[in-house]
């Protein structure tokens, strides 16, 4: 088995599952990284087997205790053989595309203890806006998303859309270490390269006079460029998630990177309403870095 730090992708047959697997396919092949496929089968809120002594008379709830016993391994099974089933679809999806290194994990228990589990093991983790759980809910984002991010100090990929083959990037800046983090990243690495980035700031006039947001950005895109990077630098102003969202949507911009920190006033919101509300608002992919 590879013991190189891997593109770790989350599937559990979610609407954007085979998407998942095409994004994480593409930073394998870029960045020379294995894939592994993960498929959480976590406990129900509401088991099938439950106490039912004093309810009904006690033959009778050993009865159903015994029938409901064997309802949850039926269940238990079924749940394993579908997601090995999905597992295997997911190799096959991406051995297609060329990628050969490629490992499959099935666990029991919690999504988020599994992958913090696994965190040293991770170079990028890609997951889709929402669980095979909340798929109707198609204008919110899975209840354990935000628990990810909270958790994780790993790249985490949040795919939201079919995968297209992305050739215009936006870096969120704004001179943080993680925005810094960010920076060296597009700079450096493969996955990025020949790939047009947009250095973009958002903040108020008044601010942006105060403290010389435009020097920040050329002394960044001076970084990018010398790494043969095509930058387009941009200040605006506004609300932070309805700017970024806008701009992204009106240059075209198909993937977004941003620090999950940030040394400014914005820094409490980027781990909690923001991440949700830049989540909701993006059309497009959105690549978070701690």
């Amino acid at each position: 088995m590879n013991n190189n730090p891997c593109v770790l992708s989350c599937i559990d047959g979610a609407t954007f599952s085979e998407a998942v697997c095409d994004y994480a396919a593409w930073i394998a092949k870029a960045v020379s990284a294995p894939i592994t496929f993960l498929h959480a089968i976590e406990q129900l809120n509401t088991p099938a087997v439950s106490d039912l002594t004093g309810a009904i008379g006690l033959g009778a709830s050993e009865e159903l205790l015994d029938e409901l016993i064997s309802v949850e391994q039926n269940r238990t099974r079924l749940l394993i053989k579908k997601g090995n089933i999905m597992l295997e679809s997911a190799k096959e999806r991406v051995t297609q595309q060329g990628v050969e290194s490629i490992s499959l994990r099935q666990r029991h228990g919690s999504l988020i203890e599994t992958l913090v589990d696994m965190e040293e093991q991770i170079r990028v983790l890609v997951v889709g806006i929402r669980g095979e759980q909340h798929a109707e809910d198609t204008s919110g984002i899975g209840n354990q998303l935000e628990a990810i991010i909270r958790s994780l100090h790993k790249p985490i990929l949040v795919v939201n859309k079919p995968f297209t083959l992305p050739k215009t990037i936006m870096l969120a800046y704004d001179g943080s270490d993680a925005a810094n983090k960010a920076l060296k990243m597009v700079a450096s690495s493969p996955l990025f390269t020949n790939m047009p980035c947009h250095l973009v700031r958002v903040t108020t006039k008044v601010t942006a006079e105060k403290i010389g947001y435009d020097s920040l950005l050329t002394d960044a895109s001076r970084r990018l460029a010398a790494n043969g990077i095509d930058v387009t630098t941009a200040v605006i102003d506004g609300k932070i998630e309805d700017a970024l969202a806008d701009y992204q949507a009106s240059h075209g911009i198909d993937l977004t990177l941003m620090g999950a920190f940030s040394h400014t006033k914005v820094r409490h919101l980027l781990l909690g309403s923001f991440t949700a509300k830049m989540l909701a608002k993006t059309q497009q992919p959105l690549l978070l870095l701690r």
